[in-house]
């Protein structure tokens, strides 16, 4: 066995220099607590808009998991893992606890201990976030059947799903993001290792998303169709936030369910985009179908992105200005009864098929409080009626609980699997 070398204990964060005048400024990321992120500017020859993007840490402890409300990141991975025959809990409350002390070293900018890789060693946290869910055949394999929470029953069938179950579900989920590739990678690597022979992957998706500072102002991110996706969000300054994206911490439902307190539950799909069938189509076909602007994302019925959709507005030919099929309207929350769900995806690209035509899409990643009234309604009714169901393929799918964030010394799921 070889000596540890010492240089690989050096914080990652070090090595972007030493903190200077410009100091750390904390950013608190919406009203729910918790997700906290860090700039902190070298004040190096080195620094500037790059070496400030890379400084920029999301605190692994807090009431909510980080990668829920944390801006979107330049590149992603999702995956599942199923546990390994013969794992219980006690292999997964060993797995949780290398998991959880990996993923705050890496977020706070740390190597990963004596057996790091160095993938990453010259980039500071560059925003990365970890995030840890259970799937719902964890609970069987755990002997935790009883708090395993409604919630998690199975999502209904949908006409238009083609789903692969080999790349859906899973015993465990995690999402990776961050602003840099590498960095990412060897969150993905790191988290592998520590899994050892307690649970192997089940699938694997790598997403992206247009890098911070790519463009003159913030705005909303686009997606791989060039129309402007995400612009219905609900808000973290908006009164009923917590209440339709967090499980309450009291309420209604066994007391054995009560650990997914603050927890929030995701919805996962690998959306495939038929880009062939798209660019066939006029622009202003497009924008009937997606009910928007492709330049700004403003509504048909005039304004700017944020102007809201009057759904009762018709133009001279007596039709609705928003066709009664566009996606903008079916998925509207006024049309579903209030339903609302965090949407935060990535694109993926995996390559270019033997008929020439593009593997590629969205990986669909919606957060909501219950996804019988978050996802599913929304749902059933593009499922009934969509427009975009014609430029699009769902290929596979995943529902996963999220709990809360961990506390100081506490690792992911500690409610749970000790409680």
């Amino acid at each position: 066995m070889t000596e540890s070398n010492p240089d690989i204990e050096i914080s990652r964060r070090r090595l972007l220099g030493t903190v200077g005048a410009a100091g750390a400024a904390g950013l608190a990321l919406g009203a729910t607590g918790g997700v906290l992120a860090h700039a902190a500017i070298a004040d190096t020859d080195g620094s500037g808009p790059a070496a400030a993007l890379g400084a920029t840490e999301i605190d692994f402890h807090g009431e909510h998991q980080a990668g829920i409300t944390t801006p979107l990141q330049a590149k992603g991975h999702v995956l599942a893992f199923d546990l390994a025959p013969g794992a219980g809990r006690k292999e997964v409350v060993a797995l949780m606890r290398r998991w959880s002390d990996s993923a705050r070293r890496l977020m706070a900018g740390e190597t990963a201990g004596a057996a790091d890789s160095g993938i990453a060693l010259d980039a500071g946290p560059c925003s990365l976030t970890i995030t840890f869910g259970f799937g719902r055949s964890f609970f069987d394999r755990t002997g935790l059947t009883a708090r395993r929470p409604t919630a998690l029953d199975p999502l209904p069938e949908f006409s238009a799903d083609r789903l692969d179950p080999q790349r859906g579900e899973g015993d465990l989920w995690v999402q990776i993001g961050a602003d840099d590739a590498l960095v990412a990678f060897h969150a993905l690597r790191t988290l592998q290792k520590d899994a050892g022979e307690a649970a192997r992957v089940r699938w694997q998706m790598n997403g992206f998303n247009r890098t911070p500072g790519a463009t003159a102002e913030p705005m909303t991110a686009r997606n791989l169709l060039g129309q402007i996706d995400g612009t219905g969000n609900p808000k973290p300054s908006e009164a009923d936030f917590d209440k339709r994206i967090f499980v309450p911490g009291a309420g209604p439902g066994p007391a054995e369910h009560a650990w997914m307190a603050a927890g929030s539950y995701a919805v996962v799909r690998r959306i495939r985009m038929l880009f062939d069938d798209w660019d066939k189509q006029s622009l202003t076909k497009q924008e009937q179908v997606i009910g928007r602007k492709k330049a700004d994302g403003a509504p048909l019925t005039g304004g700017t992105e944020t102007t809201k959709l009057d759904l009762d507005k018709f133009g001279g030919d007596g039709k609705p200005v928003i066709p009664s099929n566009a996606h903008a309207r079916i998925s509207a929350p006024a049309q579903n009864g209030g339903a609302a769900m965090l949407r935060r995806p990535f694109s993926f690209h995996d390559g270019i098929g033997s008929d020439g035509t593009p593997d590629a899409g969205l990986l669909f990643i919606c957060w909501q409080a219950d996804p019988m009234r978050g996802f599913v309604p929304v749902q059933r009714k593009l499922d009934r009626g969509d427009a975009l169901s014609d430029f699009i393929r769902h290929e596979a799918s995943g529902l996963y609980a999220v709990p809360r964030g961990p506390r100081t010394e506490e690792y992911v799921g500690q409610p749970l699997l000790e409680g």
